[in-house]
Parts: C-alpha cells; sequence; structure tokens
C-alpha cells in the first residue's frame, strides 16, 4: 500500500501585510496629489524633503525653498550687501528678502540709488532663473511714522506703494512675467519695532529698522502656473535645466558695490 501523501502546508501570506501596507501609502498619495492645489505648497515641500531624506533619496538640495534661500544668501554675500539685506523663511515657510530702504532709494522718494541697482539686478536676475520662475513675487513697502508732505507723495501709504511698485517695474525691465508680481504698500502700519517711546520721542534706531522693504516668494499653486505658463507641472523640467546651467556656469564674480556705500544710511526716507 503506498504511502499517504505528506499534508499540504498553509500558503505562506506574510507579503499581504506589506501588499497592504504599499496599497495605503499609494492611497494617501494619490489623496494628496488630488488636493495638491488647496494645500500648503511649502509646507508640503518639506514633507516631501522629509519623505526623500527618510528613504535615502534626499540631499541638501532635497527642499527647493531651502534651494531658494541658500541661493539668495549666497548671492547678498557675494554682492557685499548683508548688512542691508536679510533673507530669512516666514512662519509659513516662504522666502522673505528684507531690503533697508534708506540703503535702496534716496530721501524722500521711490527713486533708487546708484549703488542698489547691482544688488535689485542680482536679485531679479536669480529669481527669472528656470529653476525659480514657478515662483510668485509680492513686494510690500513699509515706512516709519514721521509724515511726509510732497507733491508727488502726499502721505506714507503713497510713498510706501510707489517704492513696491518701483522694484516691481524694474524687475520687469529685466524680462520677468509681470504676472508673477504683487505690489503693496503699508505705510507705518505694520512696524517691526515701536517708532516712539513712552514720552512720544522717536526711535531713530526703531524708525529705520521700520524703513523697509519685504519680498515673498511664494511657490505658485498648481492653478497659477497652468494660467501663466500653460502647463501645471511647469518648473519640474526647467529645475532640472537650471541646475545643470549652475553647475556648468563660471565662478561668480566677487566684486559689488561697495558695503561701505549701501550702509551709509540717511535718517529719513
Amino acid at each position: 500500500m503506498p504511502p499517504a501523501p505528506p499534508p499540504e502546508e498553509p500558503e505562506d501570506e506574510s507579503w499581504l501585510t506589506t501588499y497592504a501596507d504599499a496599497i495605503t501609502l499609494l492611497m494617501a498619495f494619490f489623496v494628496m496629489l488630488l488636493n495638491f492645489s488647496k494645500i500648503d505648497i511649502p509646507m508640503f515641500n518639506e514633507v516631501a524633503a522629509g519623505i526623500k531624506n527618510e528613504i535615502g533619496m534626499g540631499g541638501k538640495d532635497s527642499n527647493p525653498i531651502t534651494v531658494l534661500k541658500k541661493a539668495f544668501e549666497d548671492v547678498i554675500s557675494e554682492m557685499q550687501a548683508d548688512q542691508v539685506v536679510d533673507v530669512q523663511t516666514d512662519k509659513d515657510g516662504n522666502i522673505t528678502i528684507e531690503l533697508a530702504s534708506a540703503a535702496f532709494y534716496k530721501s524722500g522718494s521711490a527713486e533708487f540709488r546708484a549703488q542698489a541697482i547691482p544688488v535689485l539686478e542680482k536679485i531679479g536676475q536669480l529669481l527669472n532663473a528656470p529653476r525659480f520662475k514657478a515662483y510668485e513675487i509680492e513686494i510690500a513697502g513699509h515706512t516709519d511714522d514721521d509724515p511726509i508732505h510732497t507733491a508727488m507723495y502726499p502721505s506714507n501709504w503713497e510713498l510706501s506703494t510707489g517704492r513696491a511698485t518701483s522694484i516691481v517695474r524694474f524687475f520687469i525691465t529685466l524680462g520677468m512675467d509681470f504676472r508673477r508680481f504683487k505690489a503693496a504698500g503699508y505705510a507705518d502700519t505694520r512696524p517691526k519695532s515701536p517708532n516712539r517711546d513712552k514720552e512720544g520721542n522717536p526711535i531713530v534706531e526703531n524708525q529705520l529698522e521700520n524703513r523697509r522693504i519685504v519680498l515673498t516668494a511664494t511657490p505658485m499653486s498648481l492653478q497659477d502656473r497652468a494660467m501663466i505658463f500653460g502647463n501645471a507641472a511647469y518648473g519640474l523640467a526647467e529645475q532640472k535645466i537650471g541646475i545643470e546651467e549652475e553647475k556648468n556656469a563660471p565662478p561668480p564674480d566677487e566684486t559689488g558695490p561697495d558695503p561701505r556705500t549701501m550702509t551709509g544710511l540717511p535718517k529719513k526716507e
């Protein structure tokens, strides 16, 4: 009598756990894509960079916001203008570039000082680089609380707005798309520090700090990219091209405006 066949071993289904995890992750990924236009894009970039780092695909240039911030810092340092230009990241994760008004504008006007133009050109050229064209730029002017009364600028509202729009117009002359810009003037409504002490006396250092222009660079939503560039995915191929151009570019020109001329800040705007 032939021996009985051995009992069948149960099928190993341990792979189902890994498969279920992968399906769940894919579902979450596609839900994020579906709602991409409604989420905070800077925060999305932060999360994406973190995911890349966790799975070993990240690098120091994996976050576009970090890349842009570092590029601005390098440009400002090369131009020796770091005493009058401050590059930061705001609470929403966007890049802010703060310009000291007294270093960039003639007193009481929106006309640029000669030594400020090379710095503005460098900033504009960087924002117009292929890898950064999918950023919109808001330019906001701020003043101190000293009133101004001239034919062109009846109040600080006109002065702050005029200074913001002068930068917009300047950037447009560099070939930047005008649809990327917003300009605003806040006069003295948003001081960084109190303009006056308790007795009402002006605090000169604080007034100087409050007179400023703030450029905020924010990644465009998919809808804005599609509206402006005709392609919601704009910026991916261009960013790769821009990275290669930077790798092959000659060393930057170290010359720039004399920092002593950029920091001789007069009191009044």
